[in-house]
């Protein structure tokens, strides 16, 4: 009962939408046709509600915004759930030619019960009355006698039920309707998804770089913290140049966060605080990791300098990330690093010895619960490497845990300079 009312007020609505339009055709129609007269004839009255009605058409379609209006009232008063209506304008031609074919029928509709709600119930009243009233029977001479008997009140009970049916079948039919012309478009699902798409691969970028971020210097932290704790007594020196460590690692790790938070503020259209990083701190993230205590053998072929900045990015990203894996999961074992340009590609190899049997398998396909952390990384990794074209493999092979990544150079902004040189760092 709630929802039939809710929607003969959405019904007594598109009545008073109408009014403009109408009275609109009123004022025109006398100009263009030699005796019109929509205020005195009955007949005129509906050829200017059928004029009203394209001009309501027309309105809905040069007025994007109407959508969402209507869209609006639908949902509160006719009941229909939010899922199945649009969102935002009307931007597509096809989403307008819909609106307006739904506009239209809200007019039409409006018009009818409006019309019915404001004629019929006096009406209904008099015929009521009418037996049991002598001065309404002298008031309405015009009426058949037949009226004044039973006919009279049964004739207006059911004018009553006929405005009451008509509402209900009216509000029943837009409410079947708007799901059809106020629904998604083909194009607005694809917005829709494009849109859910951008966000994910936001959501995703921020979470790659806070974790490998942060990851990298809790990890050295951990380490260096430990073997200060362990020589504290026996070796207050080297306790002091841990301490020294941890306090560079976590004063980068403040500068990389930063850099991380820019990443927020440059998709709400500011600018990033810092610079993310890229192989030309490759010497800086190799000194941290060794004040860890753990070696790394770094091998370079080729020039690494004058590579496009996204990818002189993700290839910091992924070597921080695999010194990140060793320091996490192997300890303080040495690790081999090598990087080179080769054939359009830099390839990027990160090797150190596994404690115990490791189920490694090619990244993107490897349980995360096959090494502790989940393998978040390691997803990282892959994606990294998949948004430049390339791929990336992490499997244990022989007690050897390797991780290698590939990524085009495509965009590249100088020369790759992929000479035979080695460089051992």
């Amino acid at each position: 009962m709630r929802l039939t009312g809710r929607r003969w007020i959405h019904l007594v609505l598109g009545g008073a939408l109408l009014m403009p339009f109408f009275l609109l055709a009123a004022v025109v129609l006398p100009l263009v046709a030699d005796g019109a007269d929509p205020l005195r004839h009955v007949g005129w009255q509906f050829v200017a509600f059928g004029c009203a009605l394209p001009l309501g058409a027309l309105a809905a379609l040069l007025f994007p915004l109407l959508r969402p209006l209507e869209v609006a009232a639908v949902r509160s008063l006719c009941g229909v759930p939010a899922e199945r209506l649009a969102e935002g304008p009307a931007v597509s031609w096809a989403a307008r030619r819909r609106t307006a074919l739904w506009f239209v029928a809200h007019l039409l509709t409006g018009g009818i019960v409006s019309g019915m709600t404001l004629s019929a119930p006096p009406a209904a009243v008099l015929l009521l009355l009418l037996p049991f009233s002598d001065p309404l029977q002298h008031a309405a001479p015009g009426l058949p006698d037949t009226f004044q008997g039973v006919l009279g009140p049964l004739a207006g009970l059911a004018l009553l039920a006929l405005v009451a049916g008509t509402s209900w079948a009216a509000g029943t039919l837009l409410g079947r309707v708007a799901p059809v012309l106020l629904g998604p478009t083909p194009a607005d699902r694809l917005a829709a998804a494009e849109r859910r798409a951008a966000d994910l691969a936001s959501r995703n970028r921020l979470a790659r770089e806070l974790h490998d971020a942060v990851g990298h210097a809790l990890s050295a932290v951990t380490l260096q913290a430990g073997a200060a704790r362990r020589v504290l007594d026996t070796d207050p020196e080297f306790a002091r140049r841990a301490l020294a460590a941890i306090e560079e690692t976590t004063r980068d790790a403040v500068a990389e966060l930063d850099t991380v938070l820019g990443l927020l503020r440059e998709e709400d259209g500011g600018d990033p605080a810092a610079p993310a990083p890229t192989l030309d701190g490759l010497e800086a993230l190799l000194g941290r990791t060794r004040a860890a205590g753990v070696p790394v053998e770094a091998t370079v072929e080729g020039r690494c300098t004058g590579l496009a900045p996204v990818v002189s990015r993700e290839a910091y990203r992924i070597v921080q990330e695999g010194l990140s894996n060793a320091l996490r999961h192997a300890g303080p074992v040495p690790v081999r690093l090598h990087l080179g340009v080769r054939e359009g590609e830099l390839q990027i190899r990160v090797e150190n010895p596994v404690a115990g049997p490791v189920a490694g398998v090619a990244t993107g396909s490897a349980d995360p619960a096959a090494r502790p952390g989940g393998g978040r990384g390691l997803r990282g990794i892959a994606e990294r490497a998949r948004l430049l074209g390339g791929a990336a493999t992490a499997a244990e092979r022989d007690g050897v845990w390797r991780l290698t990544a590939r990524l085009p150079l495509a965009g590249t902004a100088t020369g790759t300079g992929t000479g035979t040189g080695t460089e051992q760092r």
